[in-house]
């Protein structure tokens, strides 16, 4: 009498269903971020987008915009900030006797310390000026213990029309009475950048 018997699960014929199913356990968790790597676009879903809140704006002209003047004598320098940034800087002329504080009127010297732009004038006989708010309280004291007028009409301006063809070449010697003298071109950029009542400090 013949008996069937159960082959064991090792023999050759069921190998290769063996070796499927242990990749399968092996690999069935790997699969999905394989072919997700091979997929763009469910790599670039995965991938969080900012949000736009507002449309930029674009082709506006910007204009030079400024709230304080420094003035750096030794340097021949005027040097505009915006919160306390500099933003632009020229290359200036001062008065005949650059060196030192002006102490009184006719001296040839540009006064030194902090003052005011305390106001504009667009029809300035040197093209646009600043004024200064010299002198302060600290040059009337001096010059009145010195029996001295200590002048005034200070200014940040451009050029006057008899030096018009100069342009930059005016600020190789300094010829002002102790202004602070730029082309017109600059004093025109100046005079829109800076609000009346803006600080300008001269330093020495």
């Amino acid at each position: 009498m013949s008996r069937d018997f159960a082959r064991p699960a090792s023999t050759p014929e069921l190998w290769p269903l063996l070796h499927f199913s242990m990749l399968h356990a092996l690999l069935g968790p790997v699969v999905p971020l394989l072919l997700a790597a091979g997929d763009t676009s469910f790599a670039m879903a995965s991938v969080p987008s900012p949000t736009i809140t507002r449309t930029p704006v674009v082709d506006i002209r910007s204009r030079l915009v400024a709230d304080s003047i420094v003035v750096e004598k030794g340097r021949h320098t005027l040097t505009l900030y915006q919160a306390g940034f500099p933003v632009r800087m020229y290359q200036v002329a001062l008065g005949k006797q650059p060196v030192g504080d002006k102490i009184q009127k006719g001296d040839g010297r540009t006064p030194e310390g902090v003052f005011r732009v305390d106001f504009k004038n667009s029809q300035s006989k040197y093209h646009m000026a600043l004024h200064v708010s010299y002198p302060d309280a600290a040059h009337l004291q001096r010059a009145n213990q010195l029996g001295v007028s200590p002048g005034g009409d200070i200014m940040v301006h451009g050029l006057p029309p008899a030096y018009a063809d100069y342009g930059a070449s005016h600020r190789e010697f300094d010829w002002t009475e102790g202004c602070i003298a730029v082309t017109d071109k600059e004093i025109e950029e100046i005079w829109h950048a800076i609000p009346s009542g803006a600080a300008i400090q001269i330093k020495p």
